[in-house]
């Protein structure tokens, strides 16, 4: 019987990353694999080293009781906009003061597409 270790949130360019090397060992993908394949082409935007960057920087804000699971959602979902931000977190028990989600907002800033 399988058993989980540990579990650790990963990115979606890191999943995406972890798919292709998989396909490329096992020369084809099962069903779920290539639609989770296909889903991450068309929206995962971030390479390893923005994502590692955006992610360091968040932590280093510091803010109490703020997970990676939190941080890793944000780089995924990259909300533009205070009350996004407030929507992607919302789902988590976390209150997070005004100032925090503003810091964070101004880091996010510089990572979003340019238009």
């Amino acid at each position: 019987m399988e058993q989980i270790i540990n579990e650790t949130p990963i990115t979606m360019f890191e999943l995406k990353t972890a798919l292709e090397k998989i396909k490329k060992q096992e020369k084809e993908l099962n069903f779920r694999s290539n639609k989770t394949l296909d889903f991450l082409n068309k929206f995962s935007s971030f390479d390893k080293k923005k994502a590692d960057e955006l992610k360091k920087k968040i932590q280093d804000l510091k803010i109490p009781r703020f997970k990676d699971q939190y941080i890793i959602k944000i780089i995924d979902l990259m909300p533009d906009s205070l009350a996004n931000l407030k929507l992607v977190l919302q789902g988590y028990s976390i209150s997070i003061t005004n100032d925090n989600l503003k810091k964070m907002l101004d880091i996010l800033k510089d990572y979003l597409p340019k238009e």
